[in-house]
């Protein structure tokens, strides 16, 4: 792992340059890929000093989507290529997508994102109990009164980010909801929860027919589809132990999102136009809400009063359902997904209206990942030692 993270820290700073010596002062703002030839062909360099199995990549400027590339192996055993039309686990980035759901409903009328959540319930929460999803371990503490829709969003909620990382699973407050960061997977899923017991919705259906259908993505869903089976990609950890791509029957907000690059390239310029959404809600979307000051993402709450001046510096903060950060151009914002198997991230330059989304179904891919985002758009201040601790939580930054 030590050679593979070496490699990677020197390959952020070559660029598409293939020069180490970096400016001083990086170019205010990023400028569009020259060649996308002389890009595939950097990151297929990179792949393969890294021993990336596989990786995708898609590039949206504007209303335009101006690059999709599949790199590698769905299956390195079967030599089955990785291509643009292979499903791959989208992970966290459903995150993302049901937020702009969720943003829909507030537009017409259906929820309010102040309004706190227990209005929407015809019973306090802790009463629901039994199922996956079982509030009960909350009777006597009167905090989840105080949740709203905005808080569950943004990961202020103060809940664990899974349950089974509380003991006996039982869910509780680490800090007053609303006051803080701490990523939260319990936060969708209860959101989740909401909308289906409050408000009657099939989650499912309301994310097809509001987002995968809206953006023409025909490879994507929140519940596994038997047709995905003959086009699917398998996973890689860390030391290339090979895991198959699961069957996700239950439907998750936070993360159960199958999906392909290409269709992934039309949710993200949908969402960055702001297709679905008023004016008024797509600004909301992005908008910068809760400080973020931790040492690292996670694990979350352990992390909870360390402090790193980095975080300040370009402002990271959660917004809803993705996080933002002040770059050299303006605004960004992103999202990831990540599991053993698993590395993606989207980064989105809001000021010149480009994103970048890359899925691995290697997490090794994301070794290279701040070089990639380098080269297509610039200098993007990301703070990589936030998210990836454990690759680049060093004292300094990668150099971009």
């Amino acid at each position: 792992m030590k050679t593979l993270l070496l490699t990677a820290a020197a390959l952020i700073a070559h660029s598409l340059s293939g020069s180490a010596a970096m400016p001083a002062t990086p170019p205010p703002v990023a400028t569009a890929v020259s060649s996308y030839d002389a890009l595939d062909t950097r990151i297929e360099e990179l792949m393969a000093r890294n021993d990336v199995k596989g990786m995708a990549i898609a590039i949206i400027e504007g209303n335009a989507i101006r690059h999709i590339r599949a790199f590698g192996y769905a299956n390195v055993e079967d030599q089955r290529p990785l291509k643009t039309d292979t499903i791959m686990y989208a992970a966290s980035i459903t995150k993302a997508a049901f937020a702009y759901m969720v943003l829909q409903l507030v537009d017409e009328g259906k929820i309010d994102l102040d309004r706190p959540i227990r209005e929407y319930l015809a019973r306090p929460l802790p009463e629901y109990s039994g199922g996956e999803r079982d509030w009960s371990s909350l009777e006597g503490d009167d905090a989840w009164r105080l949740l709203t829709p905005r808080m569950l969003l943004t990961h202020s909620s103060g809940l664990a980010n899974l349950r089974w990382f509380e003991p006996d699973n039982d869910m509780s407050f680490h800090f007053t909801p609303g006051t803080a960061y701490a990523y939260s997977g319990e936060g969708f899923y209860l959101l989740q929860f909401v909308l289906e017991e409050g408000l009657g919705l099939d989650v499912k259906e309301e994310m097809q027919r509001r987002i995968y259908d809206r953006f023409g993505m025909p490879n994507t869903s929140m519940q596994w589809r038997d047709d995905f089976a003959d086009h699917l990609a398998d996973g890689y950890e860390f030391d290339g132990t090979f895991v198959p791509h699961d069957h996700r029957d239950n439907v998750s907000a936070s993360g159960s999102m199958d999906s392909t690059i290409a269709d992934q390239a039309r949710m993200w310029r949908g969402m960055m136009m702001g297709e679905g959404l008023s004016t008024e809600m797509r600004a909301e979307w992005t908008r910068p809400e809760v400080p973020i000051h931790t040492k690292s993402k996670f694990p979350t709450i352990e992390v909870l009063g360390t402090y790193d001046p980095r975080g300040p510096q370009v402002h990271l903060a959660g917004a809803l359902g993705v996080d933002t950060w002040r770059g050299p151009s303006g605004w960004f914002f992103a999202k990831g997904g990540h599991n053993d198997w698993t590395g993606n991230i989207v980064q989105c330059d809001e000021s010149n209206k480009r994103c970048l989304a890359l899925l691995g179904n290697d997490v090794r891919a994301e070794l290279i990942y701040p070089a990639i985002v380098t080269m297509v758009l610039g200098n993007t201040r990301y703070p990589w030692w936030w998210t990836y601790p454990e690759l680049f939580g060093g004292d300094e930054p990668p150099r971009m």
